[in-house]
């Protein structure tokens, strides 16, 4: 145990590239818990009414529930208050889960709230669940807050679209004589230790109630149409593995899960919860499940809007200048399988051409006449617009200077993979870039195939920045 605590004293001196070590020795030693410690707690999540009486638990009790972790897919032993609204048995689509505390200086809540409402529209309403967890001990201030939450949101709360809850203090670990990490003053080092424990207890609560979750703060502003946008995301990345997706760059905002994996991370957050904060925690997280690097998408969809911070009340004025208020305008980018026969530079293949993760693209050596980029959707689809960019702000002359775009059907199986056997152009490539609106009027068929063809050689090397298609029907739902 001593060496554990000894790595973690270390890690915010570790660069990027140490990862890998720490997140085996990470590893090892949840594996040693699993093995080690006791066994046989059974972990069933109690949810009990406001009105109702609570039972305060023993220090022991709740440490055998927090030590027991044969089984990282059960749910952790608390008692919540339910101080308004109650789930409903539909499974919905997305959860949308906040933590708050009492503030020195501001308060969010309420405006957060709003906006994940307003920006949605009415299609869009009837698949999100909201959970606010009042995590602050101050129960006098949380019952102030409960009744501003009902008097302005009280038709979402009676439509089940929006929940709020509470876990006892006595529920918590010790949050005094916590271990000094980073040298950090202990009134830090026991905001962001309960911080940690307050979200274990939202993502416990929400593990049921949808098949997706999102973690946002209480201080954040969303984009028109979230949902969608993040509908389009998880349909393109059908039949890919991910745990975690980003949806903006700061802090514990716009960060989404299976909810399959929400059992988990409460544990692992429970584990740790001295140890370091919160978003440290989830790269370690994130490595463990085997997601090396971060899946993060632009533009990010929630902006913070605090001017101060929830701890002691300091300044915090970060925004996210990937953020933008209206993304409708995300591409659906339908399933597919990507080739090319150009020479590929180190990491940079063929499929980042066609992700919407942020700075990634395609990057080959100087393409001949004759070479060929493809997409071919796993099944044929109606495209009602094509826009692709090639090249970079810092590698301008990277682009394609001569080249076509085809839209293909009747795939057929050959030795190079699935190909499409009949082509149609619909334009040529106009200083690197080629956008085509009304596709779907303009062909008779359902596309199979989107190619692009280099129509003359050329000596500088070739980005493909973003390859972005929108199609005609709706996007598909995950269930």
């Amino acid at each position: 145990m001593r060496l554990l605590w000894k790595s973690f004293d270390k890690m915010r001196c570790l660069r990027k590239r140490a990862m890998l070590p720490v997140l085996t020795f990470l590893l090892t030693s949840l594996l040693f818990f699993n093995l080690y410690l006791d066994d046989g707690y059974v972990l069933e999540g109690e949810k009990r009414q406001l009105g109702e009486t609570i039972h305060p638990s023993s220090s022991d009790r709740y440490m055998h529930t927090f030590k027991d972790l044969s089984n990282f897919s059960g749910s952790i032993n608390v008692t919540y208050r339910y101080l308004a609204g109650i789930p409903l048995s539909r499974k919905k689509y997305l959860t949308i889960g906040l933590a708050s505390v009492k503030r020195k200086k501001g308060s969010y809540l309420l405006e957060t709230i709003k906006s994940i409402f307003d920006q949605s529209s009415y299609e869009e309403l009837k698949e999100i669940v909201v959970v606010v967890h009042l995590a602050d001990f101050d129960l006098v201030w949380c019952e102030n807050v409960v009744q501003e939450i009902t008097r302005k949101f009280a038709h979402h709360i009676i439509a089940g679209r929006l929940l709020v809850i509470q876990a006892p203090e006595e529920f918590y670990p010790s949050l005094d004589g916590l271990k000094r990490n980073y040298n950090d003053p202990d009134d830090r080092v026991r905001f962001r230790s309960k911080q940690n424990v307050d979200y274990a207890f939202l993502l416990n609560f929400c593990t049921n109630l949808s098949h997706f979750y999102m973690m946002l703060e209480d201080d954040v502003r969303c984009s028109r149409n979230f949902l969608t946008a993040l509908k389009k995301v998880i349909t393109s990345r059908e039949g890919s593995y991910w745990v975690m997706m980003e949806f903006s760059k700061l802090g514990y905002i716009g960060k989404l899960y299976h909810s399959r994996d929400l059992p988990r991370l409460a544990h692992f957050l429970l584990m740790f919860y001295q140890e370091m904060p919160c978003d440290w925690l989830l790269i370690h997280f994130r490595g463990l499940l085997a997601q090396k690097d971060v899946i993060r998408f632009k533009p990010s969809l929630f902006q913070h809007m605090g001017y101060y911070s929830s701890y002691k009340g300091v300044e915090n004025k970060l925004k996210d200048d990937d953020f933008e208020e209206d993304s409708i305008d995300i591409p659906d980018n339908p399933p597919a399988s990507i080739y090319t026969n150009i020479n590929v530079f180190e990491n940079y293949d063929a499929t980042k051409a066609y992700s919407s993760i942020a700075d990634e693209y395609f990057w080959g050596k100087p393409p001949c006449t004759g070479d060929f980029f493809i997409v071919i959707f796993n099944k044929s689809t109606k495209i009602s617009r094509i826009k692709i960019v090639t090249g970079t702000e810092d590698r301008q002359n990277d682009i394609l200077h001569h080249g076509a775009l085809e839209v293909g059907q009747k795939s057929v199986e050959t030795k190079q993979g699935r190909q499409c056997t009949s082509y149609i152009t619909l334009g040529e490539f106009k200083v690197g870039n080629i956008e085509v609106n009304g596709v779907d009027h303009k062909i008779g068929f359902d596309i199979e195939c989107v190619r692009i063809v280099v129509t003359a050689s050329q000596k500088e090397w070739l980005i493909i920045r973003t390859i972005s298609l929108w199609t005609s029907q709706p996007v598909g739902q995950l269930k």
